[in-house]
């Protein structure tokens, strides 16, 4: 897939789509201009009659062509919100060797064609969609605008005249557009806020209840760097074993909570420990020259190292290959990633009476929770390398 407004795209756009687009608006003005009461639908009736036939081929052509970019374009999004926090991770399908953007979300997927056979049934007919197109496209519009000003201020540091003249010169055409769509709310157009409001409630429990849940995660699992210090000086000696061993954290300043639990009831850790914090940065991609920081944790005789491995929000983190990178670095200690065992922490989440949250919105976490994809494929772990470790987290 092509990144819009670059090459050809680009090229394409300016050339043929965007004054067809013209034309055909343009044209449709006028016609109803000349006809304003015997005007039903402005653009088949644009061409002579004979060719309205291959008119309705071309227009099932431009339907799919669009509904296809539409489920592209969820995919993507979805993945995005993944990588940034807002949703829990689901399972992604990567459908090109070559193509890092062809992806397959069957959820997303799945929840379009609910979501469109409701539409079909509840409307009946396209002509009563006409009030909930408008009130979608107007109200995106003006969203695209607050949106765009508030980057310009906060990322460009716009000055303050400058955003209001952009909001008076842009605005006053969109509101106006805006403000003619609002007597269709009633008939139609409450089915995109609606919708929108709905969404926003799922990103933004999500993203409230992953924050308590980190906090009180990060409760239990204690400071690393007061952990390291225990395996120094505990007594017995945790008994370090033979291999190498990769827990997968969420942070850089606690403990995993597998690598805990498995001094705490084996008392045994493995000579080559490899902690693996995974960070998505707010961009695409990230080069590769800035993706790892490898740490020896104040100590270069313990074996123990900290991996941070910096993914884009377009990117799909992948361990081994981390590692591999990470080896032909250098670590603190040889690993042998033929044998490596990754250990894991699977968390169940238990509802609590703790204020954080109000209840609905904890049940809905819970439920949202339940969308989670396995870990290990998320991943990319090797399967039958890989050991889960169970704990408990209240919300």
């Amino acid at each position: 897939m092509g990144h819009f407004g670059r090459g050809p795209i680009r090229g394409a756009w300016l050339v043929a789509v965007f004054p067809a687009l013209t034309l055909n608006y343009l044209g449709q003005g006028a016609l109803i201009l000349e006809h304003p009461e015997g005007v039903s639908n402005p653009f088949y009736l644009l061409v002579p009659h004979w060719a309205r036939v291959p008119m309705i081929f071309l227009a099932c052509a431009a339907t799919i062509i669009a509904s296809q970019a539409v489920i592209s374009g969820a995919f993507s999004v979805t993945r995005q919100a993944v990588q940034l926090g807002y949703l829990p991770r689901l399972r992604i399908l990567h459908t090109s060797r070559e193509a890092a953007g062809q992806i397959y979300v069957p959820f997303v997927n799945w929840s379009l064609l609910a979501s469109v056979l409701i539409l079909v049934f509840a409307f009946e007919r396209s002509g009563k969609l006409a009030s909930a197109y408008g009130i979608a496209v107007t109200g995106t519009i003006t969203t695209t605008l607050v949106l765009f000003l508030f980057l310009m201020r906060l990322d460009r540091r716009w000055r303050l005249w400058q955003i209001a003249a952009a909001a008076l010169v842009f605005g006053t055409v969109d509101l106006a557009f805006l403000g003619a769509n609002l007597d269709k709310i009633a008939t139609g157009g409450w089915l995109p806020i609606v919708t929108g409001i709905g969404v926003y409630t799922v990103l933004s429990t999500w993203q409230q209840g992953r924050q308590v849940v980190t906090r009180n995660r990060e409760r239990e699992e204690g400071s690393l760097a007061g952990f390291i210090e225990m395996l120094r000086i505990s007594q017995p000696p945790v008994v370090r074993v033979p291999g190498t061993a990769v827990f997968l954290n969420r942070g850089t300043k606690t403990t995993p909570l597998a690598m805990r639990e498995n001094v705490d009831h084996n008392h045994t850790l493995h000579r080559s420990a490899v902690i693996v914090s995974i960070e998505t940065a707010r961009v695409p991609y990230v080069p590769d020259d800035q993706r790892l920081v490898i740490s020896d944790l104040a100590y270069r005789d313990d074996g123990i190292s900290l991996v941070v491995a910096r993914y884009g929000f377009q990117e799909q983190p992948d361990v081994p290959t981390v590692l591999r990178q990470c080896a032909a670095t250098g670590l603190e200690s040889a690993v042998d990633l033929s044998d490596a065992t990754y250990f894991l922490s699977k968390i169940e989440i238990v509802q609590s009476n703790a204020p954080e949250m109000a209840r609905w919105r904890k049940r809905l976490f819970l439920a949202t929770a339940h969308l989670a994809a396995d870990a290990v494929d998320y991943f990319q772990l090797p399967r039958r390398h890989t050991v889960l470790l169970g704990s408990a987290i209240e919300i």
